[in-house]
């Protein structure tokens, strides 16, 4: 658990279509094995600190003729955002994603000083 101590804080989310592979055959549609996808994600505002992100499906489109294998997380947390990244393996079609994401940490004071 990570206790805030400053009365700033800050909380930014979005949603965002990470791909839309069955438009132009793309190779989470099309392909097979082990593929992944990495977007970066810019905070609307520089936090204090390193931020807890939490990402997770909003909308995802996927072919029943294969098994659903999918894995969504953040990577690269940095004051200024993050790398949302989608994996599949196998054989697993997945036609488009679409990603909501949460972060929530301290901002600067407007009290601080920079001496």
């Amino acid at each position: 658990m990570r206790r805030i101590e400053n009365n700033a804080v800050g909380i930014d989310q979005g949603d965002l279509v990470l791909f839309s592979d069955f438009e132009d055959d793309g190779a989470m549609w099309t392909g097979e094995g082990p593929r992944l996808t990495r977007q970066r994600v810019t905070f609307g505002e520089l936090y204090a600190d390193t931020p807890l992100v939490h990402v997770s499906l909003s909308m995802w489109d996927i072919s029943n003729s294969a098994n659903s294998r999918v894995d969504i997380t953040s990577e690269n947390i940095a004051r200024d955002g993050f790398d949302v990244v989608f994996r599949t393996w196998g054989d697993t079609q997945v036609a488009r994603v679409r990603v909501a994401w949460m972060a929530i940490g301290t901002l600067r004071s407007e009290d601080a000083w920079d001496i």
